[in-house]
Parts: structure tokens; sequence; C-alpha cells
């Protein structure tokens, strides 16, 4: 279509075909194809350009930042996150940014540089709220992501306790109708409770997240269902882990589809 429309309109539906390229990069990394991930990612900065919207290569950086977390790399998600933190791209992106910085902190361990990421965060990201609409980018399902993703990192950095009662906090703020959304930091959050050795809680926790596991088939979220299954492993004692492990093994071992 594009190459028939107008320089106006062909240059609208650029970056339009650059969001769904972008979205279609993220249904990949969901499916665990990390390569067709990046490939798709890369398509969107394309089009993005070719339409005259270079921001979206910054965001790009910020969605490659989430690969190299799920692959334990935080040196690379850390570099990757500076380099999307550059002072001509929006502040939207900036923001999204800082919050993969801190969860590259927060994964090497580096709690006072993770905690400075994120006040850095929250700061871009109220700018952006002042300057009014702005299109959708990142999670749709987040009232507060600085608050979600300070739980999450609460975990990387070994504060068990605290990470949870964060994301108690953050998860009840999210609808129950984001169900990928509730599942994705509802299994962090029993994994948190369970790391800190409150087992019974966490299995209450984990146990209606299920169909939901079930029904989103998540590679991101398959990580930490894994890790669940692990830490419950050590205590096959419990009822409620007996009563959870069977279809928990089940649902961890999924080829994602």
């Amino acid at each position: 279509m594009s190459a028939h429309a107008d320089s106006r309109a062909r240059q609208e539906l650029l970056v339009l075909g650059s969001r769904y390229a972008e979205y279609v990069g993220w249904l990949m990394q969901e499916t665990g194809d990390e390569q067709a991930a990046l490939w798709w990612t890369q398509r969107a900065v394309d089009l993005a350009a070719a339409g005259g919207d270079r921001a979206l290569a910054g965001y790009a950086l910020v969605r490659r930042g989430l690969v190299t977390l799920y692959q334990d790399d935080a040196e690379q998600t850390v570099a990757l996150a500076r380099r999307a933190q550059s002072g001509t791209l929006p502040p939207q992106i900036r923001g999204l940014a800082a919050q993969r910085e801190a969860q590259g902190h927060a994964l090497a361990g580096d709690g006072d540089a993770c905690l400075r990421a994120l006040d850095r965060a929250r700061t871009l990201l109220a700018r952006q709220e002042g300057e009014g609409e702005a299109p959708v980018i990142g999670s749709m399902h987040l009232p507060d992501s600085v608050g979600m993703i300070a739980g999450w990192c609460l975990f990387d950095l070994g504060r068990m306790r605290k990470a949870a009662e964060e994301l108690d906090r953050q998860l009840a703020l999210v609808s129950p109708d984001a169900v990928r959304t509730q599942v994705r930091y509802g299994v962090r959050r029993a994994l948190a409770y369970a790391s800190h050795g409150e087992i019974d809680h966490a299995c209450a926790l984990a146990a209606p997240l299920l169909e939901g596991v079930m029904a989103v088939q998540s590679a991101t979220v398959t990580i930490d269902l894994r890790r669940l299954s692990r830490v419950l492993a050590r205590y096959s004692g419990h009822t409620l882990v007996r009563r959870l492990e069977p279809r928990l093994a089940v649902l961890s071992r999924l080829p994602v589809s």
C-alpha cells in the first residue's frame, strides 16, 4: 500500500507497519524464538525509519535488552538499556530503558545502581505522562510499571520478602482481565514467597495461576515457572506441594506453540 500512496500516507503506513512488526517480535519471543524476535524487532526499526520515526530504534534496544535479560546477561542488558537513554529520544522510551537498566543491575547484584535507574525511570515516565497522548509502547496493563519492575528487581537482588510484598501491592492494581500480566508477575510473586520459605502461601498463590499459564503459553513465564518448580521440589513433604507438583511439572515442560 505504501508504494502506491502519497508521501504523507506512505509515512503513516510505514510507521503503522513498524508497530505491527514490533508486536510480532514480542510474540516471537513469547514462543521462545529469540532469533525471530530480534529479526522482527530490526524489521520494525527499518520500517519506522523509512516512515520518518527514528524513536523506535531506541525502543528496539530496550526490546533487545529483554532478550539478554532472559539470557541472564546482565552486562549486555545494561549496555543496551543505556544506549536507549539518549536525550534525543522521547521520555517514555528513556524511562522504559531506565527500567530495563535497573533489571540488568539487579541481575548483576548491584542494588544501588538498580535503585538509581528506577528513580530515573519514574521521573522520565512521569514527564511523558505530563506531555499528553503518545502511542502505546510497552505494557498497557501496568498501572505502576516502575513499582512492578522494582518488585521484579528486588527478587533478583535476593530480597525475597520485600520483592513478594511489592509484587503483592502491584498485582492488586492490575485488572483480573489482564491474564498474561497477572500470570507473568504472579508466578514471580509465588517464586519470591517460595524462595523466602513461605511454601504453603507460595502454593496457594500459584495454584490459581495455572489455567492462565496454560492459556498464554509464554516462554518468558515458563522460565520462572521452572524456577518455582525447582524450589518447591525441595519441599515435597508439604501437602500443598504434593498437590501442585504434578501439574506444575507438566506445565513447566510444555513446548510453547
